[in-house]
Parts: structure tokens; C-alpha cells; sequence
């Protein structure tokens, strides 16, 4: 049963938290883990906050087995950032990388790594709107590319990386923001790991960098300080005052996660959650879902009606039957799911009646 007062949250981020994440959180906003602070007051230099760090970053170890010999760092400035931040590190200008643009984040991503070295699309879905993925063998890969950069979950156009991408024994690189934690990952075949938190992770403010030796390695004399992962890495992510409460809620959420069966128990719940809406939309032509069958994504579900003028109709009812951000991104139109962690089924359960209902009255 929903709680009084919250709605069926399927916002793209920051996204729905576990409710039992958010009443741990206010528990501890006047009075952290005894300590008298509040968890918006105490110090990040204090034993009490450092408990804090390492519970999370070893909760991040054990969830997503990430090797002994990666970091893991918590940083600030979002993917966004790391568009610019991981080819600053990893080729320094005059390197070279490719990469597979399936989205408009991926497009980003390209955009900032071409100020720093000779950055390409080795494949482009542009042409058909983004409703797919590339399948290995529909690109090539430049034999004196660094790395592979790929996004891994596509929230604006609904598409997701359901294999491993081939990267030609290159390093890869993985903007991981949107589905990180909620489908399976092999760290061990990627150099490096970036993710925004604020999907499947936590609050907004918070990033997730999880770097191989080799990318550490790649760092070079004469990068801007806080644009340096070794400065990051050397200060256990504490170089300068971290986002504490983001820290906080973050840990409280993958504790959660490990209490409800860790990353497999994640994985099953999304699945369900997807196939639940997808076998709806697939029931009817009332319904168009945007992308291609063996690209869609478990994590962010978009469509559009066949009769579009009922848009606007069905995204007013439905928040009125309290079923909130289900408006689509203004590149795509229509209407968009999205289902990470702390969306619970039943509130895709709740939806699906409510199309059924829509679709009968309509249709």
C-alpha cells in the first residue's frame, strides 16, 4: 500500500527512494548514529561521517564485486562531468577513443571528449531516433583507440545495453547512471565506471567512479586538481568536503538492496517490473512503444498513444489518479516509466490499471 500522502513516483531522477530509505532519513536528520549531530550538521572530517563513507564505498565492493585492486571514489558534478573528467584522464590531448552514441547522454558524453583528443562515433543511432542499440559487428573500432565508451541504459528514448558491448580488446568506459545496481554488471570488463546517483543509488549530488589500474594509471602530470581522479583516489574521496548527506542516503540504500536479496534480488524485481508493462503495451495497438524489442530497457519504459491528441489527456488523469512524472522527455514526446530500484510493483501494478481503465474509456 502506498504510504499517505506520496504518489506513485515514476520520475526519470532524481527517482522514488525505498520508503523505508526515507524513514531512516529523517530518523537521522536531528541526531546521526548517537552522535548528537545532525546528519546535515556533522562534519565529514568526524569518526562518526568516515564510518559513513566506508560502510557505503564497501557496500559498493560487496554489491557489484568490484575487484580488490579498483577504486571506487565518490565525487560531485554528475555524469556530466565525467563526460569531460574521463577522456581528460584517460587519452590527454591527442588521444584517441570511440565511442557508440545511442542517446542523447551519449551524444554529450562525445561532445565534451572531442575538447580533449580525436573523439568519434564508431556508431550512431541518430538516424532512427534513437530506438535501438548497436548489435556487435555494426561497428568497427579504430585500432589506435584508447578506449570504448558506451552509455549503458539510454532514460530519454527507453533503450538499454542487454549485452556486453565488443570493444575490440580495447579498454571500455561506461556511463552507468541509469541502470547501475539494477541490472547486471561485470566491473572486472571495464577500466572505468561512472554513475550519478541519483537513479538507482541515492539523492541527486552524488557520483560513482569505479576505476581499474589501468585508468589510474592513464592520469597525467598537469590535470586541474579536483579534475584529477588520483586526488580523489589519495584522499579517499574526501579532498574536499564530500556531499554528506548524499553519502548517507546512498549507504542506507544499498543496505536496503542487500536486505532484499543484493544485486540478483534488484535484477528480478526490474525484470518483473518491465515485462509487467511491456506485455501491456504489446497487448494492444492502442499503445506504441518507441523502442525496438531486443534494445528495450527494464529501467525506463517510453511510448507514445497511437491517437497522440489523448496524451495530454492520460498524462492529466493519471496524475490526478496519483501517478506522477510519467511525462515524456521533450525529445521523444509521449509518455515514459521509469523503474529503478525503490519503485516498487506496486505501483507498475497500479499503472497497468489504470492504461487498462484509460484504454476502455478511449479506445
Amino acid at each position: 500500500m502506498q504510504p499517505e500522502g506520496r504518489i506513485h513516483n515514476f520520475g526519470a531522477g532524481p527517482a522514488v527512494l525505498p520508503y523505508e530509505v526515507v524513514q531512516e532519513v529523517s530518523e537521522a536528520l536531528p541526531n546521526l548514529s548517537g552522535s548528537g549531530f545532525g546528519l546535515m550538521e556533522v562534519s565529514h572530517r568526524s569518526d562518526t561521517f568516515q564510518a559513513v563513507i566506508d560502510s557505503a564505498i564497501g557496500r559498493v565492493r560487496s554489491l557489484l564485486s568490484v575487484p580488490d585492486d579498483y577504486e571506487v571514489l565518490l565525487l560531485q558534478g554528475g555524469a556530466s562531468t565525467q563526460f569531460y573528467m574521463t577522456a581528460l584522464n584517460l587519452i590527454g590531448e591527442g588521444g584517441k577513443a570511440d565511442y557508440l552514441v545511442s542517446g542523447t547522454w551519449s551524444e554529450k558524453a562525445l561532445k565534451e571528449a572531442k575538447r580533449v583528443g580525436d573523439c568519434v562515433a564508431a556508431w550512431d543511432g541518430s538516424d532512427e531516433n534513437f530506438r535501438s542499440v548497436p548489435s556487435d559487428g555494426d561497428y568497427s573500432i579504430r585500432a589506435d583507440a584508447d578506449y570504448v565508451h558506451y552509455t549503458s541504459n539510454n532514460t530519454l528514448f527507453g533503450t538499454q545495453f542487454h549485452h556486453l558491448p565488443d570493444s575490440a580488446g580495447k579498454p571500455r568506459v561506461v556511463d552507468a547512471s541509469s541502470d547501475i545496481c539494477g541490472v547486471p554488471l561485470d566491473v572486472s570488463e571495464h577500466d572505468l565506471i561512472y554513475a550519478g546517483a541519483q537513479k538507482n543509488l541515492g539523492p541527486s549530488g552524488v557520483t560513482l567512479a569505479i576505476l581499474s589500474p589501468w585508468a589510474l594509471s592513464r592520469c597525467h602530470d598537469g590535470l586541474p586538481t579536483m579534475l584529477d581522479y588520483r586526488t580523489h583516489a589519495a584522499k579517499g574521496s574526501m579532498f574536499n568536503t564530500p556531499n554528506t548527506f548524499g553519502i548517507f542516503v546512498l549507504d542506507k540504500v544499498l543496505d536496503w538492496v542487500e536486505r532484499n536479496g543484493g544485486l540478483e534480488g534488484a535484477v528480478e524485481r526490474n525484470r518483473a517490473k518491465a515485462s509487467l508493462l511491456y506485455n501491456e503495451l504489446d497487448r494492444s495497438d492502442f499503445w506504441r512503444p518507441h523502442a525496438h524489442g531486443g534494445s528495450r530497457s527494464v529501467m525506463n519504459v517510453t511510448w507514445r498513444l497511437s491517437n497522440t491528441e489523448l496524451e495530454g489527456d492520460f498524462l492529466n488523469e493519471a496524475n490526478d489518479s496519483g501517478l506522477g512524472g510519467l511525462k515524456g522527455h521533450r525529445s521523444v514526446g509521449g509518455i515514459r516509466a521509469s523503474m529503478y530500484n525503490g519503485c516498487p510493483i506496486e505501483s507498475v501494478e497500479t499503472l497497468v490499471g489504470f492504461m487498462r481503465d484509460f484504454e476502455s474509456r478511449h479506445g
